[in-house]
């Protein structure tokens, strides 16, 4: 007996759905795994899907494996008054693991600052490596920094003899601080201390938009995204790295694609995968098969947040030859300072801020480095963020890997900007 064509092609079609069914669960696992971080306790991530609709929306907008951006958002928060009754007392603060971070820190800290009427001192940078501490000025931009928050804080560049170590009470922050937590927890040792300093937790890496509304919200959002910048040497480093790949790009006429994969996180346990098979990391080897299955071509340039060249990378690029850390890139010039064994806040920097300018971005390690990016990319319009997964098939379109953050329009970012 002959079989039904109409039922060899209704199996296919089964099997498909099962498929693309079986890739959107292993990229919202890849959105919701628990991780630990410096300074977190368990991190949870969004673990929101796409919907069909919103992924044929994404699919009509794109043209083979490449997106064009979208249209920059504008901000939708309001500058609150100045009219705060100001105290006498002072908020401290350093900045710690990475640009990512600091982001977090910045904001909980205008806050905190802003709902005691206390004035602000400007945060040191602080390394992973004990005595590792740095100016702000030598990553960000101080004169901006200020501007962007006049009239919201009081800042002052130097910490008062009056509030030494001595003197300062140290307050535990959650990420994304509320005002309730600050008048129950906060505000009554500020009212007996005078001066506080603050050491942010991570509870959670909490990233996602939420519909409970606060009168600081618009102070919030102004801290997470319009108070850090640059400092025009660091800037220019980056520049120039971000031109020097879209020269290499020049057959993609000048695309590129960062990643974020570092050898020593994907070396640790948590990143070997669940008895469940699912996955929070990617290695170079799964990552260059994604690409290469989701149609991006041979020459593409890839930039990779690893600092310099592993063995264990040598399998993508094998597939992808222009693939390159940043002692492969960086400017001759530049490589003693920003390179050195003490430079690693620096090379971080460098990281976050060209995995948010580059025309593609795939996290290949969950946690907040790919949160945070993913929301300076949201603003910019750089919505081109694909959250990897295993392609049992040859091949399967890009729009199937985009972030739900993008998808679903779920991120904190679509909060403050409109």
């Amino acid at each position: 007996m002959g079989v039904d064509p109409r039922q060899i092609v209704a199996g296919v079609l089964t099997l498909t759905m099962f498929v693309m069914l079986g890739n959107m669960i292993k990229r919202d696992h890849f959105d919701s795994v628990e991780l630990k971080l410096p300074g977190a306790s368990d991190v949870q991530f969004d673990s929101s899907k796409a919907t069909e609709q919103s992924l044929a929306t994404v699919s009509r907008a794109s043209k083979g494996p490449w997106k064009e951006d979208g249209q920059e958002l504008k901000s939708c928060w309001t500058k609150p008054g100045s009219d705060i009754e100001q105290s006498k007392g002072f908020i401290t603060f350093s900045l710690t693991n990475g640009p990512e971070y600091h982001i977090s820190q910045i904001a909980d800290a205008v806050v905190v600052a802003r709902y005691l009427g206390a004035t602000l001192v400007l945060p040191d940078i602080r390394g992973s490596k004990p005595g590792d501490i740095r100016n702000f000025e030598e990553i960000y931009d101080y004169e901006k920094f200020v501007k962007s928050l006049d009239g919201v804080v009081r800042i002052v560049k130097d910490q008062p003899a009056e509030t030494s170590t001595r003197n300062l009470a140290v307050v535990r922050v959650p990420n994304r601080v509320t005002e309730g937590y600050i008048s129950e927890n906060i505000e009554p040792i500020f009212r007996k201390k005078g001066n506080l300093r603050l050491v942010t937790y991570f509870p959670s890496v909490n990233m996602r938009k939420t519909d409970e509304r606060s009168n600081m919200d618009s102070v919030a959002c102004m801290a997470i995204f319009g108070s850090l910048e640059l400092q025009p040497e660091v800037r220019e480093v980056v520049d120039s790295m971000v031109e020097r790949l879209r020269t290499l790009s020049r057959k993609s006429d000048g695309q590129f694609i960062a990643v974020d994969l570092r050898v020593d996180i994907l070396e640790k346990k948590g990143c070997q995968g669940s008895a469940t098979g699912t996955k929070s990391c990617y290695n170079a080897e799964e990552i260059a098969l994604f690409l290469k299955k989701v149609g991006f071509e041979k020459d593409t340039a890839i930039y990779l947040t690893q600092s310099r060249w592993d063995s264990s990378l040598n399998s993508l690029r094998e597939l992808f030859p222009k693939a390159y850390t940043k002692e492969g890139i960086m400017p001759a010039d530049k490589k003693g300072k920003f390179l050195d064994s003490e430079a690693s806040e620096f090379e971080k920097v460098i990281d976050f801020y060209i995995c948010s300018q580059s025309d593609v971005f795939i996290p290949a390690i969950s946690g907040l480095f790919y949160s945070n990016v993913a929301g300076k990319r949201i603003a910019s319009g750089r919505t081109q963020i694909l959250v990897p997964g295993n392609i049992p098939s040859s091949s399967a379109p890009a729009v199937d890997f985009i972030t739900p953050y993008v998808t679903k329009k779920n991120h904190l970012a679509y909060s403050c900007f409109c």
